[in-house]
């Protein structure tokens, strides 16, 4: 399902949906040591006979209908290779040499309907050095996909927030999608990619993300086939920051809510949440917008209400609540929001962001699995069977990669602070 727009303080809309159409590579390293290198004009430096039957480059010179999926490989069949470069309308292509400096193999998959030209030298005992290449183009699909990510450029949301993406075309092969997704994180990171249906994919952490984390994500989906015949053709980037620790756990029981900041408790303030026939639902959510004020409407009732945070699709909010204060701390009365004091109300909504944490607790409503941003309805268990790879992803300064679970450090940290109680949503 597609996600709600973000909060309305921030500066637009549409930059909470972030798409980038340009084919093209993502420019990295594209050579390699180990062995010597052959230049261009030296004895030995163009292909021989000698040289094809023991340095090969696929897909071969000429090839004009090349797999992009299946990258760039160059194999010294005896020897060792020595530079290997490879680039497409100017732009460096990333490969990365085996241990034993005898084949180098693309990164990531190819760009679709792009050229491509290929240089390798290579050396063997008793022969000369030698050089071939390969200039070919990647074929043309039929269909092609594209992806939304919700996060924006430059946007700080809170330590609940997952990251949200949205496909054009419904997704077959979800493990070669998973595959070509990338995070670098200021922080070391664990968490997961969960399919929500066939055109939503998510990322959550193990545990709610470190405050004052820097998270790039690069999405190199140009070439991955998703399904029979459909292509990425573009490659999607966008970085954004986790802010402050700001954490809510309401009870709808005892009539009041604590309220931590990075760490510690911060407020404890009286509320009055859903009467009977309209329980509040229990469940870890996160903020998704928020507005001063919100026209709510309702049987019997329709006014514009102050500092009003949304943490429900179906609208449930956290929202100041001047008609209710005798109330609040002692019984509850509201159609399903949460009712704060005016002066508390005020102060929360000032410090929210989307992706701030919202657990409630004590009601005989369960939550409703996607009635809001639910990520954190599920164990992390749970989590990680949504990722077709079911593997964990561990990201850090130096970018990501998908590890078993049982290779994973155990957590650290516990409820509510490092992450909420497994199976919070149920009543």
């Amino acid at each position: 399902m597609l996600r709600k727009p973000p909060f309305r303080s921030l500066s637009t809309k549409a930059a909470a949906l972030a798409v980038c159409a340009v084919a093209g590579l993502l420019a990295a390293a594209c050579s390699s040591g180990g062995g010597s290198s052959a230049s261009g004009s030296g004895p030995g430096a163009s292909a021989s006979p000698a040289a094809d039957s023991w340095l090969s480059i696929t897909p071969a010179s000429g090839d004009k209908a090349a797999q992009p999926g299946d990258g760039i490989t160059v194999t010294a069949a005896k020897g060792k290779l020595g530079h290997v470069s490879a680039s497409s309308g100017g732009t460096p292509v990333a490969g990365t040499m085996n241990s034993a400096g005898t084949q180098w193999h693309s990164t990531w998959a190819l760009s679709v309907s792009a050229s491509y030209s290929v240089t390798a030298s290579a050396t063997a005992p008793g022969a000369k050095p030698v050089t071939k290449t390969s200039a070919f183009t990647t074929l043309s699909p039929k269909s092609t996909f594209q992806t939304q990510i919700f996060e924006g450029a430059g946007q700080s949301y809170g330590v609940g927030m997952p990251i949200m993406l949205k496909f054009s075309e419904p997704i077959a092969n979800k493990a070669a999608v998973e595959q070509s997704l990338q995070l670098t994180t200021s922080q070391p990171v664990v968490g997961s990619w969960y399919w929500d249906g066939d055109q939503e994919l998510n990322f959550r952490p193990r545990q709610y993300w470190p405050a004052h984390t820097t998270v790039s994500f690069t999405g190199h989906l140009d070439g991955v086939e998703a399904g029979p015949g459909l292509y990425g053709a573009h490659t999607l980037t966008q970085t954004f920051t986790i802010g402050d620790s700001l954490i809510v756990v309401a009870s709808t029981a005892n009539h009041h809510m604590n309220l931590y900041r990075n760490g510690a408790l911060f407020r404890s303030w009286p509320i009055s949440t859903g009467k009977p026939g309209d329980n509040t639902p229990n469940g870890t959510y996160v903020t998704i917008e928020k507005g001063n004020p919100v026209l709510m409407t309702g049987p019997g009732y329709k006014l514009e209400v102050p500092w009003s945070v949304r943490f429900t699709f179906s609208g449930d909010y956290l929202h100041d609540a001047f008609w209710s204060v005798g109330e609040q701390g002692f019984t509850n009365v509201s159609h399903g929001c949460i009712n704060m004091p005016p002066a508390d109300a005020e102060e929360y909504y000032k410090l929210a962001v989307p992706g701030d944490p919202v657990t409630v607790t004590g009601s005989p409503r369960a939550g409703v699995w996607d009635n809001g941003w639910t990520e954190w309805f599920k164990a992390w268990p749970d989590y990680l069977s949504g990722s077709a790879l079911h593997e964990a992803v561990m990201a850090g300064p130096s970018g990501s990669q998908f590890v078993s679970p049982s290779v994973v450090p155990a957590p650290t940290g516990a409820a509510p602070l490092a992450a909420p109680a497994d199976n919070n949503a149920t009543a």
